[in-house]
C-alpha cells in the first residue's frame, strides 16, 4: 500500500476532529495484522526463526548464568487473523530477556543513570530525564541489567504513564539501567521497531486500562500495573524477519505522511483564523450602516469555510456585542432620542449635593472629542460611565470570625465570575458581617466588574447581580440611577471588553489593575430607553443563534469523530472506546506541552502570554504557563489560541494532558 493508495481509501478520515491521531492507530494496526504489505519469496520460515532463536535463548542465559523462566501455556484462541505463514507467538518466545528494572538508590552524579518512566514517550527515548545512582550499588546490578541498544522499554506503573514504549539507542556516554517502573524487553531475532508498532497499536493500548474486558493491566483507575508475567506471555503475531523489515519501511513512510497532513492541517487552520479575524474586523470597524452590510455579506458568502469548529463563534458573539454598542444591529427610528437620558440625569444632578469628595466619580465632566472611540449614531449620546450610577466597593470579613462566614448572603469574588447572570456563589457570609464590617450590600441589577488580578491580563468580567449580594475587594459595583437600563449596561461593558482590557495597568511583579477612576470616566454611547430594549431584543436572538451554531458544529464534529473511529474498527476488528457524553471525576493531571516565544508583541498588544515566556528566557511548560497566567484553563486555552494565531507564541508540539503519578511511580 503506497501513500497515494492509503490516502485514497483513508484520507477521509483525517479531516475528522483527531483524524490523523486515527490514522496513525490504523497505519500500526494494519501492520500488527500483516494487511500493510504485500508478500515477497523468498522468505525465511517463522519455524526456523523461532528454533534459531531458542538457541540464542539457551545460549545468553547460560553466558549470563541467568534462571530460566518457567514455560507458560500458549493461548489456544488467535486474537485476530493474520496470514498464513505468520505465527502467533508469546513475546518471551521471541526475547533474550524480559524483566522488570531495579529500584534505584540515586545519587547527585555518577558513572551509571537510571532512567525512570519520565525517559519513555511517545515521542522517543529521552535520556536528559535520566538520574544517577550511587557508584556502590552499581556492583549489585547483574550485567544483563545494563541496557543494550535496541532494547525495547515498556513503561509498566501509574494511569496515563503506563503503555508508553520506546526504544532504547545507545550513545556510549554512561551505562544505563532502569528502575522498577519500567520492563526491559531485549529481543532476539526481531526487529525492535516492529514490535514497538505491535505494542504501540490499538490492540494492545485500548487494553491499558483495568475496565477493559481484556485488560492488560491490574489495579484501580488511579494507579494500574502492567505486570512482567503479562508481558512475557503476551502474544505477538510474528513475521518472517524481511517482511519485519519491509513493514518498519512502510509504517515509517505512513507516519511521515501523517506527519505531513497534521501540519498541513495546522497551516490551514492558522489560514482559516487569520482569514476569519480580518473579515470579522472588517465588519466590526464599520462606521456606517452602508460599510456594515458591504463586510457583511462577505461574511456570508464565506461563512461556512470561515465557521467550521466551536470555537470559532466565540469570535462572532464578540463581534456582535461590538456591533452592538455601536448601534449598528439596530435600525434607529426617528423621534427617537437619548436627550431624555440627559434631562433625567440632571434632573437627578441637582437634587443631589456632589461637594463632597466621595462623590467625584459621579460627576459628568465634559468630554472631548480625542476621547469619543467610534462615531455613534445621531440620536445617541456620550455618557461617562460615572454618570449612570453610583460605584460601590468590597470588602472581606475578618476570617477570624466565624460568624461572619454562616450566613446566606452571596459574597461574590472573581473565582465566581464566570457567567453573566450571578445570583450565588461560593462563599457567603451573614447579616452581622454586613452589619459590623465595611461589605456592603449590593443592589439587584447592580453590575459586577472585576477591578484587580491576574484574570485582567485576559479577561474583562463582567456580571449582573440577580439579588442583593456583596463582593470582595477585587470588584467593584456599578449600581444604575435607572434599573430599566441594567440589561443594556451588562451588553455595553461585554462589548467594551477590548478597550477597558487596554487601560489594566501591569505592576512589575505581574499584578493587573483597572484604575476605578478611569474605568468609571470612560466615555460610552448611550441609546434612547426604547432603542436599548431593541438592541437588547437583537443581541439576545443573535446569541442564541450562536449557541445554536455552537452546538450543531459541536454535533457534527462528534459525529465526524464517531465515524472516523467506526471505520478504524471495521478496517481493523479493534474496538477503540469512545467517550460518553456525560460528565465524568476528571484525574488529577498536568499540561506536558512546551511552548516558546514567537516574534516579540508590541508593548500594547495583549500578550500576556508572551510576555511571561519572554521573562523566562523564551520557553515554559504549558503547565507552568497556565499557572503564572492564572485564569481558568479555558481561559488560558483561548489565549494561547490568540497569540498563536498572532505569531506571538510558536505553534506548539501536539499538547499533551498526563495524569500525575507518585514520584515513586518515576513518572
Amino acid at each position: 500500500m503506497d501513500a497515494q493508495h492509503f490516502l485514497a481509501e483513508f484520507g477521509h478520515i483525517a479531516n475528522a476532529p483527531g483524524g490523523v491521531a486515527r490514522l496513525r492507530e490504523l497505519v500500526l494496526q494494519l501492520a500488527a495484522s500483516g494487511r500493510l504489505v504485500e508478500r515477497s519469496n523468498p522468505e525465511t520460515p517463522i519455524v526456523d526463526t523461532l528454533a534459531a532463536v531458542e538457541k540464542q535463548r539457551k545460549d545468553y542465559k547460560a553466558q549470563l548464568s541467568l534462571r530460566s523462566s518457567r514455560g507458560m501455556p500458549s493461548n489456544q484462541t488467535e486474537p485476530f487473523i493474520i496470514p498464513c505463514y505468520w505465527e502467533w507467538v508469546q513475546l518471551e518466545q521471541i526475547s533474550l530477556y524480559v524483566q522488570r528494572g531495579k529500584g534505584p538508590k540515586y545519587s547527585s552524579n555518577g558513572s551509571v543513570r537510571v532512567i525512570s518512566q519520565k525517559c519513555v514517550q511517545w515521542s522517543g527515548f529521552d535520556i536528559r530525564q535520566a538520574r544517577f545512582i550511587t557508584d556502590e550499588s552499581v556492583k549489585s546490578y547483574g550485567i544483563e541489567r545494563f541496557l543494550c541498544d535496541g532494547d525495547l522499554l515498556w513503561n509498566s506503573t501509574g494511569t496515563g504513564t503506563a503503555g508508553r514504549v520506546a526504544i532504547y539507542h545507545d550513545t556510549g556516554d554512561n551505562r544505563v539501567v532502569a528502575d522498577s517502573h519500567i520492563t526491559v524487553v531485549r529481543l532476539a531475532d526481531a526487529l525492535p521497531r516492529y514490535l514497538w508498532c505491535v505494542i504501540a497499536s490499538p490492540w494492545i493500548q485500548t487494553r491499558i486500562h483495568p475496565t477493559h474486558p481484556e485488560s492488560l493491566v491490574s489495579g484501580t483507575t488511579q494507579q494500574v500495573e502492567l505486570g512482567a508475567r503479562t508481558v512475557r506471555t503476551l502474544p505477538i503475531p510474528l513475521p518472517p524477519v524481511e517482511e519485519q523489515a519491509r513493514i518498519v519501511v512502510k509504517v515509517d513512510e505512513l507516519m511521515a505522511l501523517c506527519d505531513k497532513l497534521e501540519a498541513q492541517q495546522r497551516k490551514r487552520r492558522r489560514l482559516q483564523n487569520a482569514l476569519r479575524q480580518a473579515t470579522l474586523k472588517t465588519v466590526v470597524s464599520a462606521e456606517s450602516p452602508h460599510e456594515l452590510q458591504e463586510s457583511w455579506s462577505r461574511l456570508e458568502e464565506n461563512f461556512e469555510q470561515l465557521f467550521n469548529a466551536p470555537e470559532d463563534v466565540k469570535e462572532f458573539r464578540t463581534i456582535l456585542l461590538e456591533l452592538a454598542i455601536k448601534g449598528l444591529l439596530t435600525r434607529q427610528k426617528s423621534g427617537e432620542s437619548a436627550s431624555d437620558i440627559i434631562r433625567l440625569l440632571a434632573q437627578r444632578n441637582q437634587a443631589n449635593n456632589f461637594s463632597s469628595r466621595k462623590s467625584r466619580l459621579n460627576q459628568q465632566q465634559e468630554i472631548s472629542g480625542e476621547e469619543l472611540p467610534f462615531p455613534l449614531p445621531n440620536n445617541w449620546v456620550w455618557l461617562r460611565l460615572s454618570s449612570l450610577g453610583s460605584f460601590l466597593g468590597g470588602g472581606t470579613p475578618r476570617k477570624s470570625n466565624p460568624d461572619y462566614w454562616r450566613g446566606d448572603v452571596p459574597w461574590v469574588s472573581p473565582k465566581d465570575m464566570k457567567v453573566n447572570r450571578i445570583n450565588n456563589s461560593k462563599d457567603s457570609i451573614s447579616q452581622e458581617a454586613v452589619e459590623e464590617t465595611s461589605v456592603k450590600l449590593i443592589p439587584s441589577g447592580a453590575l459586577l466588574v472585576v477591578v484587580r488580578g491576574m484574570i485582567l491580563a485576559h479577561s474583562f468580567p463582567v456580571g449582573l447581580a440577580g439579588r442583593e449580594l456583596t463582593i470582595n475587594q477585587d470588584m467593584k459595583a456599578l449600581c444604575p440611577y435607572f434599573p430599566e437600563m441594567s440589561e443594556f449596561l451588562l451588553l455595553l461593558l461585554l462589548g467594551s471588553k477590548r478597550r477597558f482590557l487596554g487601560m489594566v495597568e501591569r505592576s512589575t511583579h505581574g499584578t493587573c489593575r483597572l484604575q476605578t477612576e478611569r474605568f468609571a470616566s470612560s466615555v460610552v454611547g448611550i441609546p434612547p430607553l426604547v432603542e436599548q430594549k431593541r438592541i437588547v431584543a437583537r443581541v439576545t436572538e443573535l446569541i442564541h443563534a450562536c449557541d445554536t451554531l455552537e452546538s450543531q458544529l459541536q454535533d457534527a464534529n462528534n459525529l465526524s469523530e464517531r465515524l472516523a473511529i467506526s471505520s478504524i474498527s471495521a478496517l481493523t476488528g479493534i474496538t477503540i472506546e469512545q467517550e460518553e457524553d456525560q460528565p465524568v471525576k476528571a484525574p488529577q493531571t498536568e499540561l506536558v506541552a512546551k511552548l516558546r516565544l514567537g516574534e516579540t508583541p508590541d508593548i500594547k498588544a495583549q500578550a500576556p502570554l508572551a510576555t511571561v515566556l519572554a521573562r523566562h528566557n523564551g520557553e515554559m511548560s504549558a503547565k507552568d504557563l497556565w499557572q503564572r497566567f492564572g485564569g481558568e484553563i479555558d481561559a488560558f486555552y483561548a489565549q494561547l489560541k490568540t497569540e498563536i494565531a498572532h505569531g506571538w507564541v510558536l505553534e506548539p508540539e501536539p499538547a499533551k494532558v498526563r495524569e500525575i503519578v507518585s514520584e515513586e511511580a518515576g513518572a
